[in-house]
């Protein structure tokens, strides 16, 4: 069995259709579908590339992800993540819950500190609810341009994220993208390139953190996850051999690098398993 905790509903050219015969031709079982709600200012022009309909609910609006679900309910878990800014927004992921069957809080991918009050609070409804709470962290990198935005940063670095987890002791927290997967070295280029090269040197807060907060997972989707483990196959190995119960397959595309990555690296059977869709059914039954 394989579920992809990590996708998007009309994503990259790939309408329903597309998307089922994706999933069979890599053998995926189940897809966690997350949202991506974000105000138009916060996010490239550049995703109308990806999806043609963006709207005043971001470029992954939730009833997109609902439209999938309800046409393929045997494929899909559901993902939510309204703007926690908004007042409505816990009411909101409670109706979605109560009558859809909302399973998973993400994508949150938006240009606020994710210790920012509101978003703990969010957090902590999540922990409540048993929903794991999907992260994209992204760095502040000059784009060249100034409008609509010089950059496109997203969580406020991996110290926000932190003191955020500090404060949702039961809620379960799944990192994502550049700038948390950066941290996997101790090498500083972070705050530099957003796919860093070379040998991972020791001391990457990611794996204090993951030692420290028992309640972490990693989302190896993206290109952020396979540079983070490919730059390094041998560190990779251990690592995830190390981290093998917190460890998430996902995609967020519909290539197949991943798979192909994990599979050239001789991990144990049970090591496998646990990455593939353990793991993700641990936290979403």
């Amino acid at each position: 069995m394989i579920i992809d905790v990590h996708n998007h509903p009309d994503w990259h050219g790939h309408d329903l259709n597309r998307y089922l015969d994706n999933m069979k031709r890599y053998n995926i079982d189940k897809t966690w579908l997350l949202s991506w709600e974000c105000p138009i200012d916060e996010y490239s022009p550049e995703y109308i590339n990806c999806i043609p309909d963006t709207g005043p609910n971001g470029p992954v609006p939730f009833a997109r992800c609902l439209s999938y679900v309800e046409r393929a309910p045997d494929k899909f878990i559901l993902g939510y993540a309204p703007d926690p800014r908004k007042p409505e927004a816990i009411d909101q992921l409670q109706a979605a819950v109560s009558i859809y069957g909302v399973r998973v809080y993400g994508e949150l991918k938006l240009r606020m500190m994710y210790d920012n009050p509101d978003a703990i609070r969010m957090f902590r409804f999540c922990g409540e609810k048993g929903l794991p709470v999907v992260v994209h962290i992204d760095y502040e990198f000059d784009t060249g341009s100034r409008y609509p935005r010089p950059n496109w940063w997203y969580g406020g670095g991996i110290d926000a994220f932190e003191r955020a987890i500090k404060a949702c002791p039961y809620t379960v927290f799944i990192g994502h993208a550049p700038g948390f997967w950066a941290h996997i070295s101790g090498d500083n280029q972070y705050n530099k390139v957003s796919y860093p090269k070379g040998k991972i040197v020791p001391g990457g807060k990611l794996i204090k953190m993951l030692e420290a907060y028992p309640r972490l997972y990693c989302d190896i989707s993206a290109g952020s996850g396979w540079n983070a483990l490919s730059r390094d196959p041998e560190f990779a190995r251990e690592f995830l051999v190390e981290y093998q119960d917190r460890i998430l397959y996902g995609r967020d595309y519909f290539d197949n690098i991943h798979q192909e990555f994990l599979n050239s690296l001789g991990l144990p059977a049970e090591v496998l398993e646990k990455i593939y869709y353990k793991n993700a059914l641990k936290l979403v039954p």
